[in-house]
């Protein structure tokens, strides 16, 4: 491991099933994945994420969870 400090910025990303993930700022998005508008250190988007992605289920599971409590 380096000791050098990660200068490298990120951007965040979400995709389809509101999964959170980070990718370097200079990079284009993998398929699937849009920018999710927070950008900055691995530390400040990983930061974001944990404040923003409470739950981990996806998104997809969570609606037919959610359509069976309802029968």
């Amino acid at each position: 491991m380096s000791d050098t400090e990660d200068t490298q910025q990120y951007k965040v990303v979400v995709n389809h099933e509101e999964q959170y993930s980070i990718w370097p700022a200079d990079r284009e998005n993998a398929p699937g994945w849009k920018d999710a508008g927070k950008s900055g250190t691995k530390a400040e988007c990983l930061e974001h994420i944990k404040q923003v992605w409470t739950d981990m289920r996806p998104l997809s599971l969570r609606k037919k969870m959610d359509a069976q409590k309802g029968s």
